[in-house]
């Protein structure tokens, strides 16, 4: 079997948010058999498109397994709704947990379900601040930078991302 690094994100913007994300790495970690190899400190966001919801609690984490990503995806849809996210909701909307896969090795992937690298994650500061600190090294297989050159050359001043842990 292959191992894979992979690196999640995980956020909250409903009830005890750093709870539902921790319950949401532990769970997914759970599930897929994996190995929790990093975490993040978790950082409040303010949101992103949809601005009328409560600000988000994010973070992200790497796990080794031996799990595809397309299993990774399915795994990380049934974590979300057992804990209570309903995933017929509006896009981009208040949620008890979101689990998203950003990367995977250097695999790129493209089916209807899933893209890998993630595709917003380089526009995300709430995604690359937590990503920085524990892989700023990691390379974005399509843009050819470092997760740290992509933060470091996010135009996005006004986004608020405020560390709390």
């Amino acid at each position: 079997m292959i191992n894979h690094t992979a690196y999640m994100a995980v956020g909250s913007n409903m009830g005890d948010r750093k709870r539902n994300c921790l319950n949401g790495i532990d769970l997914f970690v759970e599930l897929t058999r994996a190995e929790l190899l990093g975490q993040s400190p978790f950082y409040q966001t303010e949101p992103m498109y949809v601005i009328d919801q409560d600000w988000f609690i994010n973070g992200v984490f790497s796990i080794k397994t031996q799990r595809p990503p397309l299993e990774l995806f399915h795994l990380a849809k049934k974590v979300e709704a057992r804990l209570g996210r309903n995933l017929n909701t509006k896009r981009y909307g208040p949620r008890v947990v979101d689990l998203d896969i950003l990367l995977v090795d250097d695999l790129k992937v493209q089916t209807t379900d899933l893209e890998i690298p993630h595709p917003r994650m380089h526009e995300r500061r709430f995604v690359l601040q937590p990503l920085v600190d524990i892989a700023p090294n990691q390379h974005h297989p399509v843009l050819d930078k470092s997760i740290q050159e992509l933060l470091s050359n996010l135009d996005d001043a006004n986004m608020k991302v405020i560390c709390c842990q």
